[in-house]
């Protein structure tokens, strides 16, 4: 989730790219580069790895005058986050300038079939072959070269494209990432987001799928992948540029709550084909050892500790390996027996959580195999393992975990059907089930949202609670003891998540009618004698709560306030379950007055053990 702005006009562009740069800094800060054409047609590329303060020090007193330019600030995907793989990237020429973000998930074969041809491609990036791409496509049209260049293209993108030649001119395209264009009487621009250009206009036209845009000081012309024009409308913002960061919401996270159908699209390019296979390439060479491996750890801290019991349920369920997830701060001091045929998986956010780390570091001296699931590109974590599956969720802002718990889960799951697919373990069917629900579950996780719209009131009627109960059995379980903590991180109010059977063995002597019980009671295996024990919680005068599959007619008779998520595979049931506690615990600590984005205590990173 990079951030992408571009100007032509009549004023100086390098200004108004690093103020945008600035506006966009939240969604990546691993680079920064800047592309400018100046008035002799000469082209000027500065890039820096680091934070945006990185490239600004690098370009002071030596910005060119320039009315035409791009820039960039990343969250790396592919290729380490150093100065050679931050974006602007050039052709071979020298002519052509492209920045991006997505994902181009058939980069390898085209970076194999250009440099066949002559190329040199100096990155590590998926970005760089297109600019090659367009390269071999140019003959005097820049939009025309886009177009047939983003015919050979597989993946997601938003991209903003420059040639030195034609001084006036950006050409833009999006492909389920955002990107949208701002006009200003004589000057237009690109961007990721509205917030890096509504300092200077507040009207937009928000590109739509498939869109190319040509892109002029005096406007734009948009047409289809195949040329053909299209009209747009010009919508006008009436956000403030602050509001606009957060996408019009009112804090990231908000934002980031509703940008997880977004993450979840993102963090599946590439691993789950149109056929419905599911792989994760990354995870090639790792073959072998997932066929000779006899047992499997887990290590996570936190909202990544109740992913993992997810991918440690998945991978039992389908390998038939013990598989275990044990929390990062514990593991070394009770370790379990490992040795060369136990895999270890570590899942850590931001890639530098010292309790996750430190347990890593100690199962590579025992000679375990690593594999690193992370957020983080050139985290530390990633220098500790043998294989490394990135969230590729974006940016995470707001200190309470929401998109990164979605796509840890998405991640793992992927993970576990990559080992039983390499043991021989899933069967054809069994796969292509799994890899139709991951293929979807963009669009559950958007229909949850719309679902979830009653959310807020209900928050507002259960904000005044003593304490909350969450339970659920099965794959529903760590959706619970997610909603839980995220009750707790935000809102303040103590909360409890059990497994369902484990009310009547001590928890149920604090259900009453002010201790509300929230049932994470979505179609599964164990459903019925879930709504047993939610039975256990009524006959005590507490109040139930329910996320239930839609479809479920029985679920009002146990339940005072039910919201419901679409069907989807149990194994990726906590996915779409945990999004309606989430809006939960924010719209209660809204209610009670709290910062959402900073709660007391609380860091986005643990860094010390």
């Amino acid at each position: 989730m990079c951030g992408i702005v571009g100007y032509t006009g009549p004023r100086e562009a390098g200004p108004i790219l690093i103020e945008g740069l600035g506006r966009l800094e939240y969604r990546g800060y691993d680079s920064a580069g800047i592309a400018l054409v100046d008035e002799e047609g000469a082209l000027f590329v500065e890039k820096k790895a680091g934070k945006l303060v990185n490239l600004q020090a690098a370009i002071a007193d030596r910005t060119p005058h320039a009315s035409l330019g791009v820039a960039h600030t990343r969250w790396a995907t592919h290729g380490r986050p150093n100065d050679l793989n931050a974006h602007p990237h050039q052709d071979c020429t020298g002519e052509i300038t492209v920045v991006h973000n997505g994902i181009i998930e058939n980069f390898r074969e085209l970076r194999d079939e250009l440099e066949a041809r002559g190329h040199a491609l100096r990155s590590e990036t998926d970005t760089e072959a297109l600019a090659h791409l367009v390269e071999d496509a140019y003959q005097g049209d820049l939009s025309a070269a886009v177009r047939e260049a983003l015919g050979r293209v597989e993946g997601a993108y938003a991209l903003v494209v420059m040639h030195r030649g034609e001084r006036s001119r950006l050409i833009g395209a999006r492909h389920n990432v955002p990107l949208v264009v701002g006009l200003n009487g004589e000057e237009s621009f690109l961007a990721s987001d509205v917030a890096a250009i509504l300092a200077h206009t507040d009207k937009v036209v928000f590109l739509q799928e498939g869109d190319i845009a040509d892109v002029r000081p005096t406007g734009v012309t948009i047409t289809s992948l195949t040329g053909e024009p299209l009209d747009r409308p010009v919508s006008t913002i009436d956000w403030t540029p602050e509001a606009a960061e957060k996408g019009g919401h009112a804090t990231f996270m908000e934002k980031e709550i509703h940008e997880q159908p977004e993450a979840l699209a993102q963090s599946l390019a590439g691993r789950v084909s149109p056929a419905g296979g599911v792989a994760a390439p990354e995870l090639d060479e790792m073959a072998d050892t997932f066929r000779r491996v006899t047992r499997v750890e887990l290590v996570a801290c936190g909202t990544a500790y109740y992913a993992a019991m997810v991918g440690a349920a998945a991978l039992q369920e389908w390998t038939g390996l013990p598989s275990r997830v044990t929390v990062g701060s514990e593991f070394r001091y009770s370790p379990p027996p490992v040795d060369t045929n136990t895999l270890v998986v570590a899942v850590t956010q931001s890639g530098e959580t010292a309790d996750t780390i430190a347990p890593t570091r100690w199962a590579r001296e025992q000679g375990c195999p690593i594999v690193a699931i992370t957020n983080t590109v050139g985290s530390a974590i990633t220098r500790e393992a043998d294989a490394v599956m990135f969230l590729q969720a974006g940016p995470e802002i707001a200190v309470a975990a929401s998109k990164t718990f979605v796509t840890q889960v998405t991640t793992l799951v992927t993970l576990a059907a990559t080992i039983a697919k390499a043991r021989g373990a899933m069967a054809e069917a069994a796969e292509l089930e799994l890899g139709a629900a991951l293929r979807h579950l963009p669009e559950a996780a958007a229909r949850t949202l719309e679902l979830a719209a009653h959310v807020p009131a209900m928050a507002q009627r259960y904000a005044g609670s003593r304490g909350f109960m969450f339970i659920g059995r099965g794959y529903s379980f760590p959706a619970a003891l997610e909603g839980a903590l995220k009750l707790k991180e935000v809102s303040y109010i103590h909360a409890e998540g059990y497994a369902a059977g484990e009310l009547k063995h001590g928890p149920i002597s604090l259900l009453d009618a002010e201790c509300p019980l929230v049932a994470v009671a979505t179609r599964s295996r164990v459903y019925d004698k879930l709504m047993s024990n939610v039975m256990e919680g009524r006959a005590r005068d507490a109040r139930v709560i329910a996320v239930a599959t839609e479809g479920d007619e029985a679920i009002g008779r146990f339940a005072d306030e039910v919201v419901f998520v679409p069907p989807t595979h149990e194994a990726l049931s906590p996915v779409l379950a945990v999004i309606p506690l989430q809006l939960f615990a924010y719209h209660t600590a809204l209610a009670r007055g709290n910062d959402v984005d900073q709660p007391r205590n609380l860091a986005k990173s643990v860094t010390v053990e």
